[in-house]
């Protein structure tokens, strides 16, 4: 690979951090202030903090102990795990990225509409109108084309963008520690106003897990460095960068709703609108404060989908590589950018699009959707390291940091619950038919050894009742 391909560690740390800092931490005070109380947000950021991290660490050994790997989640899984498990991984992070660009357009459109709507002259709405469809469009193939200039210009752009929107959150971080009262912070310590007559339980326990798929929603975007690791200057800066991208993000993260949760009482954060960041912004500073948090929200947004539209691009072009994406994904364009990859994933969110706009649905659906899709490729990445630290005897320590990875994935699995298992069953069946094709194009038959059929089996057993839970909301 020719060295304009190749990303330094500044940029690939950028990419990490702007991966993780989308539109989540704008609307995170009220996101986890509407679940937990103090105590529970302590817990739940203590067992997110240590969980991650591990995660972070994780992705970091094995970018050392399995360089020769290009692609991170996806290779990991399939060296691991097998072919299948890794096409599982790869299709699931490739629907989480390119749903949740979908979410970034539609939120930032939504954030554009803050300024040019009126209650009788609706312009841009929750991101789902006609005219934000056009919008959006046009961003996304704005994208398109700048990603097809080459990677390193596309990194190099996102790498300005970060430095510009990490500004106002140090701002409101500072702020929000001047401002913040021990006794509003401690005011709602067990978060017992939450109980209702229709949720009577505001358990500790329900709360910290009420908080897990918020947190992890948030951090997606930790992979970036190790899925673009063959465009790094060096095999080392990807695991350098992302230790440092999540030790940075998770600062600013619990300094945000912690803090937050000191300047006004909980229930106050929890009915506001979103990003809820401008609303305690404006309380702090005046109307200017919603100004410039809802500025900063679109640049985040649109940065973030640069970076997590190079993810999208890169995951397929490796599948195909190993026969579980068409070929056609295989090949580079004069400026080394797997266009087919590229255009199967903008042709993807210009559908996305077009059925947002046709059904309504807004940002919240499509992160639900994303993050129901992240959860085994994650739980896949620690079990990888857990399972190399055996089968090469490896130090103690790597034992340790892949079971904690392990642990913390199985955990959020948990915490997640079979409503969000079940609704990503549903998304990962077609993926069986594209894998099922990529293998008769480039082998001439399907290969499935015994634990592969047997997934088959319980995936296929598990669409009934997938089905059922639909059919039973619509």
């Amino acid at each position: 690979m020719s060295e304009k391909s190749r990303i330094g560690l500044a940029a690939l740390t950028a990419l990490v951090i702007s991966s993780m800092i989308g539109s989540g931490i704008f609307s995170l005070p009220q996101n986890m202030a509407a679940v937990a109380g103090s105590q529970a947000l302590l817990i739940g950021w203590l067992i997110t903090g240590v969980g991650i991290i591990f995660l972070g660490i994780s992705f970091a050994c094995l970018a050392r102990l399995r360089p020769e790997l290009d692609g991170g989640i996806y290779t990991y899984a399939r060296d691991g795990f097998g072919e299948l498990m890794g096409f599982f991984s790869a299709w699931g992070y490739w629907l989480c990225t390119t749903v949740g660009i979908v979410g970034y357009l539609v939120v930032a459109f939504e954030g554009i509409g803050t300024f040019v709507d009126a209650p009788g002259a609706v312009v841009f709405g929750k991101g789902n109108t006609l005219a934000a469809f056009v919008g959006e469009s046009a961003v996304a193939w704005l994208v398109y084309a700048l990603v097809a200039r080459g990677i390193r210009e596309a990194a190099g752009v996102n790498l300005v963008a970060t430095l510009v929107k990490v500004f106002p959150l140090l701002l409101f971080i500072g702020l929000a520690a001047y401002f913040f009262r021990p006794d509003v912070f401690m005011s709602d310590w067990t978060g017992a106003s939450l109980a209702t007559p229709d949720n009577p339980d505001v358990s500790v326990l329900t709360q910290v897990k009420n908080t897990m798929l918020i947190t992890l929603w948030v951090f997606t975007g930790i992979e970036g460095a190790a899925v673009l690791s063959k465009h790094a200057r060096s095999r080392a800066d990807v695991g350098r960068a992302t230790v440092i991208g999540v030790v940075v993000t998770l600062a600013m993260y619990v300094a945000i709703t912690l803090l937050a949760q000191g300047v006004l009482p909980r229930a106050d954060i929890a009915t506001m609108e979103n990003p809820s960041m401008a609303g305690v912004l404006a309380y702090m500073v005046g109307g200017w404060g919603k100004v410039l948090i809802t500025v900063c929200l679109m640049v985040s947004v649109l940065s973030s989908y640069l970076s997590w539209t190079l993810y999208a691009t890169e995951i397929p072009h490796l599948g195909a590589k190993n026969g579980a994406f068409p070929p056609s994904f295989i090949r580079l364009n004069k400026n080394e950018v797997p266009h087919g990859s590229l255009l199967f994933t903008t042709l993807t969110v210009q559908l996305c699009l077009f059925l947002v706009w046709r059904t309504g649905n807004s940002y919240e659906a499509l992160l639900m959707i994303s993050t129901s899709m992240i959860l085994i490729p994650y739980l896949l990445v620690g079990a990888y390291l857990l399972k190399l630290s055996f089968a090469q005897r490896l130090a103690v320590k790597y034992r340790l940091i892949g079971a904690a990875a392990t642990l913390y994935a199985l955990w959020i699995v948990y915490a997640a619950g079979t409503e969000y298992l079940l609704f990503s069953v549903l998304l990962y069946l077609p993926g069986v038919l594209l894998f099922l094709y990529s293998q008769w194009r480039h082998h001439g038959t399907w290969r499935f050894n015994g634990w592969e059929k047997a997934v088959l089996v319980v995936l296929a057993v598990l669409a009934v009742p997938a089905v059922r839970q639909v059919v039973e909301k619509l």
